[in-house]
């Protein structure tokens, strides 16, 4: 497409890093995954309509990453209350299952399908965020019987379309400090390496369940990717289902701009910027969404007519959390001085903009 100065408002192109690895395909998957720490039907785990589990989750993610509206404290972590309610029973393929809700923020993230018998705890499906069933095939094991030093269990399987295989074992008990308060508990450590590495220790107490979770979520070169904590509050009890509300339903993506890939974020740009990084995080985004960004010169006085697009790039999501950037390289002769914006589209819906200036 020709333009006035075309060149002097830069060319959106593709990173030449990834942008998002199988990491970032199973995160919701793993985080999902964390509270179900039940053993017995009749003995060691409460069932009945209502009860729930109030957890404080911790979060924190490693360098370049970012959580959609989200605020992290002074310590760069990001805190809030969850709480995982039975709900009431579902039946998926001919079979009833315990409807276990997670309630953040008046938002209820996930939804798992489960049974639980002699076998211990199975997860057969489970609901997310935006009310797309996904299957685990055969089912997965949460929790093998009997809870012992030494009991092991594998999944192997299908979750959805993604190959998943996790190990756990008990390794023995142990003493564990909670806001619930004291616990002596049984340890269960889990390691997968498909899609990939992710590490799970678990604390389980007989008649209460899950009173601490760690789930650790990393790179494929060994770094942080996110790290995801669970503390018990108080016992489980009986309580009310919390309002949800439809308004408050995550955004799909959020962007930003910066002078470097984990650069800090701002909106001012000199006309001898190398590159500007027109960077996404996304969130509960479906496989394959199409993520666009288009660039556009507001106003660079006699450059371009106001509100020109000058370019546009598309990549594909590879999964609920995918992230990258696009990157706007400095034209030969510099920056046209003046107002721009990156509008950023998730299948082709407008769902984030950024505006920036560049300056002298």
């Amino acid at each position: 497409m020709s333009s006035p100065r075309q060149p002097q408002c830069g060319k959106l192109i593709l990173p030449a890093y990834p942008l998002a690895s199988s990491v970032q395909k199973f995160a919701l998957l793993a985080l999902v995954a964390v509270p179900l720490g039940f053993v017995s039907a009749t003995e060691l785990i409460p069932t009945e309509l209502g009860t729930g589990w109030r957890y404080n989750m911790t979060q924190e993610v490693g360098k370049g990453l970012r959580v959609p509206d989200s605020k992290m404290d002074a310590d760069g972590k990001i805190r809030r209350p969850v709480l995982y309610r039975i709900a009431g029973m579902e039946n998926v393929d001919g079979k009833d299952l315990l409807k276990f809700e997670m309630h953040r923020a008046g938002v209820v993230t996930n939804t798992d399908l489960l049974s639980v018998d002699e076998h211990g705890i199975i997860c057969s499906a489970r609901i997310n965020v935006d009310g797309e069933m996904i299957k685990f095939s055969p089912p997965q094991t949460m929790i093998g019987t009997p809870l012992k030093r030494g009991t092991s269990w594998n999944f192997d399987g299908q979750a959805g379309e993604m190959k998943v295989h996790q190990h756990y074992e008990v390794t023995g008990e142990e003493d564990v400090e909670v806001p619930a308060g004291e616990f002596h508990a049984f340890r269960i450590h889990g390691e997968q390496t498909s899609p990939s590495p992710m590490t799970i220790d678990r604390w389980f107490v007989t008649g209460t369940g899950i009173v601490k979770d760690v789930t650790t979520m990393l790179r494929p070169n060994g770094d942080l990717l996110e790290r995801i904590s669970l503390e018990l509050m108080e016992r489980p009890k009986i309580v009310d289902r919390p309002e949800v509300k439809s308004d408050r339903a995550p955004k799909k993506i959020s962007v930003d701009l910066a002078k470097q890939r984990f650069g800090k974020p701002t909106a001012i740009f000199s006309s001898d910027t190398a590159q500007i990084y027109a960077r996404w995080q996304g969130d509960h985004l479906r496989k394959d969404a199409k993520v666009r960004a288009v660039w556009i010169a507001e106003n660079i006085g006699d450059d371009a007519p106001p509100d020109y697009k000058v370019d546009e790039a598309t990549t594909v999501a590879e999964g609920p959390r995918s992230q990258g950037a696009f990157i706007l390289s400095r034209p030969d002769d510099g920056w046209a001085l003046g107002d721009y914006r990156a509008e950023f589209y998730v299948d082709d819906v407008l769902v984030d903009t950024v505006k920036l200036k560049i300056v002298k």
